[in-house]
């Protein structure tokens, strides 16, 4: 009896730090860094549209380094990564009490917020690893496109490889797709306080909420597309990072103008993570 009452007690005071003022701040502080670094990729997209980007790769990797060739951008690297970190915490968190809301302790929300630990726990590794001085593949400046095909040809040498790969781009696009369609239904209103807005303050965010999600949902989508024609025709070099996915709008049609239309909306989603930071329900 007395083990299972301090094992309840032990529960009891996880879930209370997971609750915490602590949590909460680290969770904004992750929201900020997700805006710096969308932000930066859309002006890196935005600069290979409209020229040839100078040599910049527009995925977290360019944008890392972008930070890097700043004044104090050690510095401002270790925030990041920690604030990241935050962000992991956060998720963890959510995936071991569950998430706000009535719906929250769902096991597939919990599945859902254990992936996004994994996920920033790895992308605050890769920040932190390139403060210290890793300038390696493992870094956070590592190529997305070289990283994207590396795997890809690993994958692909595996008994049913290609079914492998093939599933993980229909998961990738799928998702992509689902990313897209719940910001243009802004789904995004349960998770934010709607009400401590002002009525301006309301119509910004959702549309930077909306435009910004659909911008990131179909870069997802385009990359899982091309991770299937990997697949099916069983060539490594099809599979893209987010460099070539953005750099790939500028062969459609449009020419440069939907990379430029993309661009915006991915620094629109870093705006919107920011206001995440003000608003979000943690």
């Amino acid at each position: 009896m007395a083990t299972g009452s301090a094992k309840a007690r032990g529960r009891v005071h996880a879930q209370r730090a997971a609750n915490s003022t602590a949590v909460s701040a680290a969770a904004r502080a992750g929201f900020v860094a997700r805006g710096v670094i969308y932000v930066l990729i859309g002006v890196l997209s935005l600069r290979i549209a409209l020229s040839d980007g100078g040599g910049k790769q527009a995925d977290r990797g360019g944008a890392i380094a972008e930070i890097a060739e700043n004044p104090f951008g050690t510095v401002l690297l270790w925030l990041l990564g920690t604030a990241l970190a935050g962000m992991a915490l956060w998720r963890l968190s959510e995936a071991a009490f569950g998430q706000a809301g009535p719906d929250g302790k769902k096991a597939s929300k919990r599945a859902m917020a254990a992936g996004r630990f994994v996920f920033y726990g790895f992308v605050s590794y890769s920040v932190l690893s390139y403060a210290a001085g890793d300038k390696g593949s493992g870094s956070g400046s590592g190529s997305s496109d070289k990283n994207s095909q590396d795997v890809t040809a690993k994958a692909l040498d595996w008994p049913g490889g290609q079914w492998i790969v093939a599933v993980a781009g229909i998961a990738v696009a799928a998702a992509g797709v689902w990313i897209a369609v719940r910001a243009i239904r802004h789904k995004f209103h349960k998770h934010l306080k709607m009400f401590e807005m002002s009525e301006k303050t309301r119509k910004a965010i959702d549309f930077l909420g909306m435009f910004g999600g659909a911008a990131r949902g179909i870069v997802f989508a385009v990359a899982g597309v091309f991770a299937v024609a990997a697949a099916v025709q069983h060539k490594p070099g099809k599979a893209k990072g987010m460099d070539d996915t953005l750099r790939s709008f500028t062969e459609t049609p449009a020419g440069p103008w939907l990379l430029v239309l993309i661009a915006v909306g991915l620094a629109a989603f870093g705006v919107f993570s920011w206001a995440n930071a003000r608003w979000r329900k943690v």
